[in-house]
């Protein structure tokens, strides 16, 4: 019985222990079989992944291995005037490429040397650069001329290759220069329209693909994949080469002529704001930029034009006349008197022409003066709120909207802040701050009828067959003034011509309207610079109806006189009458008002006294610059000029010894009480003092003898006039 019980027992123990071990192996059948559902699952995310999330880089990856491309420059689109002449272009180049596993395969020494010598560079850079097997590829020179790069095919060196390139060619040089801007080696836009306009001319580059082993070598007898470029689009400008050829010459006379520190220039259509020129000088080739000099490089490719702003002076006075009347604060029948200031606020402002005045004058006269006490009363007749509605309206304080960068607004104070003393200022064309573009669009309004127009520099984009794809058209911004008002002042402004300060810039059969200026210059802590102004002419002809509009800047010019009339407004005429006979616009003597003409006598050779004497004869003007004889003169000797007209007269120099006991008195004005003293002691002149501040009027005059030891009497002020 016993027994029995205990192999009952034994049987149910090994029953037991099968079953556990039954269970532990189903366990980890279980388990294993989890681990390569899990391993599987695993495997299958990760191909997934590689084929539907990984799979477009990996093969890109797998063809670039497999692969190599040469790059193929896009062709830049090219930048053309109104009348389709290029003057910016591309045109192929080459670029030369080594691959220097292939490179060291032959004579390195000989290969490296006749690539220096051919592509003109250093033998260490190139050697550098053909041993470095680190890399696949190297590009060693772009932009290589066609003839040399035929030449380097011919010696068929190992592990050279080229490349299709493309390089950035102006035709005229140094020219329009701040305004077309220039290119990258890589043929990105820098500056100007090239950089401002780079989405339409960069166009998109193509590439050359061919087999390569795993070392990056082209297979040989590999296919070749060319993908073609798609070249850019071209620009089409406003600007008109053979007028902006005008403008450059006139620009670059001034500049040296008066030895300035810079001339600006713009021309524009006053119907449509379209810019036919625009410049500056000094300027740079555009193909040889100095990348060298940032500086320098800086101030060259500033558009002084549209990015720069300046207190524009009398010329500003068009803008004050044209308000003036269109409000009705004044009309053509309106006298104007000057005593040579007029208070405001409780002090003087001085006019220009102070300690003098201009007496009793009509509007017309008031404007062919340039009158800052008549300018002040039209301004302060307006009142504040009226003006300032004016000069909104005519475009100041805000961006005009040019297609070109660095768009400025100018400044204009804020009305609120303004007193009476301001805008008397103002109205005369100090303590606001205009950019050139906006002068001559403003003016533009003036005279063409009344309307700002947006001004147009860019007058299309066109693909390689000529076909716009976006044109601009006019747009006027605003109508400021009526156009009974605009026809006043053509007439207005034209006899500042014929009559007034702006004779300089009269032109026999044409008949010319304009206005000079001539602004004082700030110090970086907004102090006047003594001595120091911007001069302006802007002028339109024929003045019954505006084809074009010129306005020229002269930056301190360093001369014995330095008003607009004389530094600026003869190159403005120059323009004018290049541009009116080229556009096809015939004179007319019979219509156009003929001042009374004479011959500029010579006089060079003569003592100021003999010289004075004969000018004033035939009823000429003049200024002279020195002591002793007459040196040079201008105008020249035999030139026709009208009555009135100032003739320039250089002196020679010699020592006081040579003077008989008698000394030339020295131009003080603009000097301050040390600077006078210390200049009339160099003269064996005394000083009398009245005032201070700027000197504003002396007596004797400039210029005058007088005996040794005699005391000059000099009025200062902290008040600086504008013209």
């Amino acid at each position: 019985m016993t027994r029995k019980t205990n192999k009952k027992r034994i049987v149910k123990k090994e029953s037991a222990k099968t079953s556990q071990t039954s269970l532990k192996s189903k366990k980890r059948l279980l388990f294993l079989m989890t681990v390569v559902v899990v391993l599987f699952v695993a495997l299958a995310v990760k191909m997934g992944i590689v084929i539907f999330v990984q799979g477009d880089m990996l093969r890109e990856k797998a063809l670039i291995q497999q692969t190599r491309d040469l790059v193929v420059s896009a062709k830049r689109g090219s930048i053309l005037d109104c009348n389709g002449n290029v003057l910016a272009q591309s045109a192929n180049a080459e670029t030369v490429v080594l691959r220097p596993s292939e490179v060291s395969k032959g004579n390195v020494d000989t290969i490296v040397q006749k690539l220096a010598d051919m592509l003109g560079m250093d033998v260490e850079e190139v050697r550098k650069k053909a041993t470095d097997e680190k890399k696949s590829e190297v590009w060693l020179k772009r932009q290589v001329d066609n003839a040399i790069a035929d030449e380097l095919r011919k010696l068929n060196l190992p592990g050279v290759y080229f490349t299709i390139d493309v390089k950035r060619y102006y035709p005229n040089g140094a020219f329009l220069t701040q305004t077309l801007g220039f290119t990258s080696v890589d043929g990105n836009g820098i500056e100007g329209l090239e950089a401002y306009l780079n989405k339409y001319l960069s166009g998109q580059n193509g590439k050359i693909i061919s087999e390569a082993d795993n070392k990056g070598r082209e297979l040989p007898l590999s296919e070749k994949q060319y993908i073609a470029p798609v070249d850019g689009y071209n620009v089409v400008l406003t600007i008109d080469e053979v007028i902006q050829s005008f403008l450059e010459k006139s620009l670059e006379e001034a500049y040296l002529q008066q030895n300035a520190i810079g001339a600006w220039g713009i021309v524009m259509d006053p119907k449509t704001g379209g810019i036919l020129a625009m410049g500056s000088c000094p300027d740079y080739d555009l193909n040889d930029p100095p990348r060298d000099d940032i500086e320098a490089l800086t101030q060259l490719t500033r558009n002084k034009v549209i990015t720069d702003v300046y207190e524009p002076g009398s010329t500003f006075k068009a803008v004050t006349c044209a308000s003036a009347l269109d409000s009705g604060a004044v009309t053509t029948d309106d006298t104007f008197d000057c005593s040579g200031s007029y208070p405001v606020d409780g002090q003087p402002i001085k006019c220009w022409r102070y300690p003098r005045g201009h007496g009793l004058q009509s509007l017309y006269e008031a404007v062919q003066n340039s009158c800052n006490v008549a300018f002040m009363k039209m301004g302060l007749a307006m009142g504040t709120e009226t003006f300032y509605d004016y000069i909104y309206k005519f475009g100041f304080g805000q961006q005009t909207g040019i297609t070109f960068p660095s768009d400025q607004g100018g400044i204009v104070m804020g009305e609120k802040y303004v007193r009476n003393s301001d805008l008397a200022r103002i109205a005369f064309g100090q303590s606001i701050a205009v950019t050139p573009l906006q002068l001559i669009s403003s003016f533009s309004a003036v005279v063409n009828g009344g309307f700002l127009y947006k001004p147009m520099l860019v007058k299309g984009i066109t693909d390689s067959d000529g076909n716009y794809i976006k044109e601009y058209e006019p747009t006027v911004v605003s109508q400021p003034i009526k156009e009974e008002t605009s026809a006043t002042m053509r007439s207005i402004l034209e006899s500042v011509v014929t009559l007034g300060s702006g004779k300089n810039a009269y032109i026999e059969g044409y008949r010319v309207g304009g206005k000079t200026g001539t602004a004082q210059k700030y110090d970086e802590d907004g102090k006047v610079m003594t001595g120091k102004h911007i001069a302006s002419f802007i002028g339109f002809a024929p003045a019954d109806d505006p084809q074009i509009a010129v306005l020229i800047i002269v930056d301190e010019p360093n001369v014995a006189v330095d008003f607009g009339s004389i530094v600026a407004a003869p190159y403005v005429k120059n323009v004018l009458e290049e541009s009116l006979q080229y556009m096809g616009v015939e004179r007319d003597f019979e219509q156009v008002p003929q001042p009374e003409s004479v011959e500029v006598p010579l006089v060079e050779g003569m003592d100021w006294e003999s010289a004075v004497v004969i000018l004033d004869e035939i009823g000429l003007k003049y200024l002279f610059n020195g002591v002793g004889q007459v040196d040079s003169q201008m105008p020249a000797p035999g030139t026709s000029v009208e009555k009135g007209t100032t003739v320039m007269l250089s002196m020679t120099m010699p020592g006081i010894e040579d003077l008989t006991g008698l000394i030339q008195v020295p131009d003080l004005s603009g000097m301050t009480i040390m600077e006078a003293a210390e200049k009339l002691k160099e003269h064996h002149l005394q000083l009398g003092i009245q005032g201070q501040g700027a000197a504003v009027y002396q007596e004797p005059k400039a210029n005058e003898f007088v005996p040794e030891g005699t005391k000059v009497m000099v009025e200062f002020s902290s008040s600086v006039s504008t013209e």
